[in-house]
């Protein structure tokens, strides 16, 4: 009897699991914490509607640009990770572009990311785009008031431009409160493996909070436009964010599934009989330390 009970719990626990993505818990948010299993599953879900999107991309020779934005340490890279983690790099690619070259500073503002644009059958991710202008350039003054305010001018423009060409462009702003930014950043400097994530330009965003939300603010006043709105990403539960996220990209593209069927394989040929292996001690191998 006891055992049944105990069974009984165990399916309770995973039926709540699947249908009760915000059980209480602590995830960084007052709102609770999406459980483990259930993130894993949809996730998994959520992956191979992917996969199929990006057969679809391929096959109707789609075009589609999506760009992350956000505040430092918001989940930016954990979400392109998601998606991109199961597609072919051939098809799906991450474009994070570093400083200009001493030339590219000299050329059009938007010319060295053209060269970037997906071309038929490809999906491009942005991992920051030419918002740096709007954003980290405008508040550490790395450009002048006039390139900044050509920007705010030009960019909604050089946008229809793209989507005039045929372009699907979707835009992310990843949204994280200060004190999750903060525990972050905390979290970031005591993992060895996450410490290089933290840049000198990350420490000094984090004193300048107001004039980046300031920058945020007049950027989406200028280019939150109707062709190409912006989609704020509630940031401060990872897991919710990636799910959210992934979900919406997913329902922006008109995919069918074009799954191919299961290959049957016939069965493998006998070895040639007149082949002979070359001796073990004739090749190098990788030390067994595990």
């Amino acid at each position: 009897m006891g055992k049944k009970r105990d069974k009984n719990k165990k399916a309770k626990r995973k039926d709540a699991c699947q249908h009760d993505p915000v059980a209480p818990g602590a995830d960084g948010d007052a709102e609770g914490k999406i459980p483990k299993k259930f993130y894993e599953a949809e996730l998994r879900r959520l992956q191979i509607e992917l996969v199929k999107m990006q057969q679809w991309i391929k096959a109707r020779q789609f075009k589609v640009l999506v760009i992350f934005e956000g505040r430092d340490a918001a989940g930016k890279g954990g979400v392109i990770k998601r998606i991109t983690q199961c597609l072919n790099p051939r098809i799906c690619r991450v474009a994070a572009l570093p400083q200009p070259t001493e030339r590219e500073k000299t050329q059009w503002y938007f010319q060295r990311y053209v060269a970037h644009l997906p071309a038929g059958g490809e999906m491009v991710l942005f991992d920051r785009s030419w918002y740096n202008r709007a954003g980290v350039e405008r508040v550490m003054e790395f450009c002048t008031e006039e390139e900044y305010r050509e920007f705010l001018r030009s960019c909604p423009e050089f946008e229809r431009m793209i989507i005039r060409s045929g372009i699907t462009l979707i835009k992310y702003w990843f949204s994280v409160s200060d004190e999750e930014q903060e525990r972050r950043f905390q979290a970031r400097l005591e993992d060895p493996t996450k410490r290089w994530k933290l840049s000198p330009m990350d420490l000094k965003s984090r004193d300048r909070w107001v004039e980046y939300s300031k920058a945020k603010d007049e950027m989406f006043a200028h280019t939150d436009t109707k062709q190409a709105p912006w989609y704020v990403v509630e940031a401060d539960s990872k897991r919710r964010a990636r799910l959210n996220c992934i979900a919406h990209l997913l329902s922006m593209v008109p995919y069918t599934d074009l799954t191919p069927e299961p290959i049957r394989l016939s069965p493998r040929p006998p070895q040639h009989e007149g082949y002979v292996r070359p001796p073990i001690t004739d090749q190098t191998f990788v030390p067994n330390v595990y």
